[in-house]
């Protein structure tokens, strides 16, 4: 018999909540292992409140809960040994780059000096690698001592990536990363994340329907808490999908 794949995240019944306002209302769904998943969906449907749920930093807003389960690997994140080791499974990269004020190498050397890496060598090539896997390298290897929040925008969001993926995270999520870069810059990113879907699972917010169209194999529309519709993007894309309310977003009727 063939052996069932383990799923890299099982969302199980989610409700997240801040106050007494629900924003997920019972969802489920998960995401496979090596596998770009792009949720889509008007703004204020729960899209970035989902990502802060997986990695645990939903409860770092007071008055925030969440019901449910969530496994990634199979281990409840709620019953985690060690929230913070969950944290470095899961590199987040904001919608707009938030460069730390120091220089471009120390911006990426910074997670793994924290954990205690001290070594010259391995570090060098630590941030090369993480610079290479982000599209940067070539354009910064003879600026490393330079402030980091002095690239241009383009740059400084793949610096942010670069940074996340400097904790060698095994999933990679991705919040509107495009949102404050120009087309050639974002179309340099979509190529690195083919690349990188190799390595880790990724997990794609985008108001950016062909976008998701682009990169993802599976597409989740999101709409006020609620899955609307969660399918190939053969189908999602195409001219039957299942809920007509999917078929008006994705060809901007509405959204």
């Amino acid at each position: 018999m063939p052996v069932a794949q383990t799923m890299k995240i099982e969302v199980e019944d989610l409700r997240t909540f801040y106050g007494a306002k629900e924003v997920h209302h019972g969802i489920s769904f998960h995401i496979e292992p090596n596998e770009i998943f792009a949720i889509i969906g008007p703004a204020q449907s729960g899209k970035t409140t989902l990502l802060r749920a997986i990695n645990r930093t939903l409860e770092f807003t007071p008055g925030s809960r969440m019901t449910g389960t969530i496994r990634v690997d199979g281990e409840d994140v709620k019953k985690t040994r060690s929230v913070y080791e969950l944290r470095r499974k899961i590199g987040m990269v904001a919608p707009l780059p938030v460069g730390l004020p120091l220089s471009i190498y120390d911006n990426v050397a910074f997670a793994p000096r924290a954990a205690g890496i001290t070594d010259r060598r391995f570090l060098d090539g630590h941030v090369e690698k993480c610079l290479r896997q982000a599209a940067l390298w070539d354009e910064v290897k003879d600026r490393l001592d330079s402030l980091g929040t002095k690239l241009s925008g383009g740059q400084q969001q793949r610096l942010t990536i670069a940074r996340a993926l400097s904790h060698q995270p095994e999933i990679l999520c991705l919040d509107e990363f495009s949102i404050a870069i120009d087309p050639v810059t974002t179309m340099r990113i979509e190529d690195v994340l083919k690349e990188l879907k190799r390595e880790m699972t990724i997990i794609l917010v985008t108001n950016l329907v062909q976008q998701a169209r682009r990169l993802a194999a599976r597409t989740m529309f999101l709409w006020n808490g609620e899955i609307i519709e969660l399918d190939s993007n053969e189908v999602m894309f195409g001219d039957t999908p299942k809920d007509r309310r999917t078929y008006d977003y994705v060809n901007g009727i509405f959204g």
